[in-house]
Protein backbone atom coordinates (compact mmCIF):
# COMPACT_ATOMS: atom_id res chain seq x y z
CA UNK A 1 0.00 0.00 0.00
CA UNK A 2 1.25 3.12 -1.08
CA UNK A 3 1.27 5.78 1.70
CA UNK A 4 -1.08 8.85 0.47
CA UNK A 5 1.54 11.69 2.12
CA UNK A 6 5.08 10.49 1.15
CA UNK A 7 3.98 7.88 -2.20
CA UNK A 8 6.51 4.96 -0.37
CA UNK A 9 5.40 1.91 -0.34
CA UNK A 10 7.00 0.86 2.60
CA UNK A 11 4.49 0.61 5.86
CA UNK A 12 3.35 -1.77 8.01
CA UNK A 13 -0.21 -2.43 9.11
CA UNK A 14 -0.75 -1.14 13.14
CA UNK A 15 -3.82 -2.06 14.15
CA UNK A 16 -6.69 -4.24 12.77
CA UNK A 17 -10.28 -4.16 13.57
CA UNK A 18 -13.61 -5.37 12.13
CA UNK A 19 -16.46 -2.98 11.15
CA UNK A 20 -19.97 -3.15 10.13
CA UNK A 21 -20.36 -7.11 11.75
CA UNK A 22 -17.46 -8.02 10.04
CA UNK A 23 -17.95 -7.13 6.23
CA UNK A 24 -15.07 -4.48 6.88
CA UNK A 25 -12.11 -4.51 7.99
CA UNK A 26 -10.19 -1.28 9.18
CA UNK A 27 -6.76 -0.71 8.94
CA UNK A 28 -4.18 1.36 10.97
CA UNK A 29 -0.97 2.17 9.21
CA UNK A 30 2.04 3.84 9.44
CA UNK A 31 4.81 4.70 7.12
CA UNK A 32 8.24 3.17 7.32
CA UNK A 33 9.44 6.46 5.12
CA UNK A 34 7.71 9.65 7.10
CA UNK A 35 6.62 8.00 9.96
CA UNK A 36 3.19 9.19 9.39
CA UNK A 37 -0.20 6.79 9.89
CA UNK A 38 -2.91 6.65 7.49
CA UNK A 39 -6.34 4.06 7.65
CA UNK A 40 -6.96 1.50 4.96
CA UNK A 41 -10.61 0.18 4.37
CA UNK A 42 -11.06 -3.32 2.93
CA UNK A 43 -14.94 -4.81 2.04
CA UNK A 44 -15.97 -7.65 0.00
CA UNK A 45 -16.49 -6.63 -3.97
CA UNK A 46 -19.62 -7.97 -5.33
CA UNK A 47 -19.13 -8.97 -8.86
CA UNK A 48 -20.61 -6.93 -11.68
CA UNK A 49 -23.61 -6.32 -10.55
CA UNK A 50 -26.50 -4.82 -12.89
CA UNK A 51 -29.38 -2.40 -12.20
CA UNK A 52 -32.20 -3.06 -14.26
CA UNK A 53 -33.51 0.64 -14.09
CA UNK A 54 -37.32 1.55 -14.68
CA UNK A 55 -36.86 2.85 -18.24
CA UNK A 56 -35.25 -0.78 -19.17
CA UNK A 57 -31.70 0.86 -19.18
CA UNK A 58 -28.92 -1.10 -17.11
CA UNK A 59 -26.39 -0.06 -15.38
CA UNK A 60 -23.96 -1.15 -12.58
CA UNK A 61 -24.87 -1.55 -9.33
CA UNK A 62 -23.04 1.50 -7.55
CA UNK A 63 -23.22 1.63 -3.13
CA UNK A 64 -22.68 5.64 -3.46
CA UNK A 65 -26.32 6.15 -4.47
CA UNK A 66 -27.64 3.92 -2.24
CA UNK A 67 -25.66 5.70 0.70
CA UNK A 68 -26.91 8.98 -0.58
CA UNK A 69 -30.26 8.17 -0.80
CA UNK A 70 -30.28 6.74 2.77
CA UNK A 71 -28.33 9.78 4.28
CA UNK A 72 -31.16 12.14 3.01
CA UNK A 73 -33.83 9.88 4.49
CA UNK A 74 -32.03 9.99 7.73
CA UNK A 75 -30.99 13.65 7.71
CA UNK A 76 -31.15 15.01 10.86
CA UNK A 77 -32.90 11.86 12.31
CA UNK A 78 -30.77 9.88 15.54
CA UNK A 79 -29.55 7.49 13.08
CA UNK A 80 -26.01 7.20 13.45
CA UNK A 81 -23.45 7.12 10.36
CA UNK A 82 -21.99 3.61 11.27
CA UNK A 83 -25.82 2.31 11.14
CA UNK A 84 -26.29 3.86 7.88
CA UNK A 85 -22.60 1.92 6.56
CA UNK A 86 -24.47 -1.49 8.49
CA UNK A 87 -27.64 -0.72 6.51
CA UNK A 88 -25.55 -0.37 2.88
CA UNK A 89 -23.72 -3.05 3.71
CA UNK A 90 -26.11 -5.30 5.03
CA UNK A 91 -28.15 -4.67 1.21
CA UNK A 92 -24.93 -4.84 -0.76
CA UNK A 93 -24.45 -8.42 0.66
CA UNK A 94 -27.90 -9.36 -0.08
CA UNK A 95 -27.10 -9.26 -3.60
CA UNK A 96 -24.20 -11.20 -4.05
CA UNK A 97 -24.46 -14.07 -6.57
CA UNK A 98 -27.28 -11.34 -8.60
CA UNK A 99 -26.10 -10.32 -12.16
CA UNK A 100 -28.91 -8.14 -12.44
CA UNK A 101 -31.32 -7.01 -10.25
CA UNK A 102 -34.70 -4.77 -10.85
CA UNK A 103 -34.32 -1.01 -9.03
CA UNK A 104 -37.41 -1.71 -7.49
CA UNK A 105 -36.05 -4.71 -5.63
CA UNK A 106 -33.32 -2.44 -4.54
CA UNK A 107 -35.63 0.25 -3.68
CA UNK A 108 -37.83 -2.23 -1.41
CA UNK A 109 -35.21 -3.62 0.22
CA UNK A 110 -33.76 -0.29 1.34
CA UNK A 111 -37.14 0.81 2.72
CA UNK A 112 -37.45 -2.60 4.45
CA UNK A 113 -34.49 -1.80 6.25
CA UNK A 114 -34.69 1.34 7.08
CA UNK A 115 -38.19 0.75 7.93
CA UNK A 116 -36.21 -1.43 11.17
CA UNK A 117 -33.67 1.69 11.39
CA UNK A 118 -35.91 4.76 11.68
CA UNK A 119 -39.75 4.93 10.32
CA UNK A 120 -39.61 8.81 9.45
CA UNK A 121 -36.64 7.96 7.65
CA UNK A 122 -38.55 5.02 6.07
CA UNK A 123 -41.75 7.30 4.85
CA UNK A 124 -39.13 10.03 3.75
CA UNK A 125 -37.54 7.98 1.62
CA UNK A 126 -40.31 6.18 0.06
CA UNK A 127 -41.52 9.59 -0.74
CA UNK A 128 -39.05 10.11 -3.02
CA UNK A 129 -38.73 6.21 -4.13
CA UNK A 130 -42.38 5.69 -4.64
CA UNK A 131 -43.15 9.60 -5.78
CA UNK A 132 -45.70 10.90 -3.42
CA UNK A 133 -47.42 13.63 -5.05
CA UNK A 134 -50.36 14.37 -2.74
CA UNK A 135 -50.67 14.07 1.51
CA UNK A 136 -53.36 11.45 -0.04
CA UNK A 137 -50.10 9.32 -0.55
CA UNK A 138 -47.89 10.01 2.75
CA UNK A 139 -51.34 9.08 4.81
CA UNK A 140 -51.88 6.24 2.92
CA UNK A 141 -48.33 5.02 3.32
CA UNK A 142 -48.23 5.82 6.99
CA UNK A 143 -51.66 3.88 7.41
CA UNK A 144 -50.27 0.95 6.23
CA UNK A 145 -46.70 1.34 8.05
CA UNK A 146 -49.29 1.72 11.28
CA UNK A 147 -51.13 -1.38 10.48
CA UNK A 148 -48.41 -3.49 9.63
Amino acid sequence: MKCPFCREDNDRVVETRLSDDGFIIRRRRACNACRRRFTTYERIEIGKVRVIKRDGTRVPFDRDKIRQGVERACWKRPVRESQITELVAELETSLEGETEVESQLIGEMAMALLRKLDEIAYVRFASVYRKFETAQDFSEALDKMIND
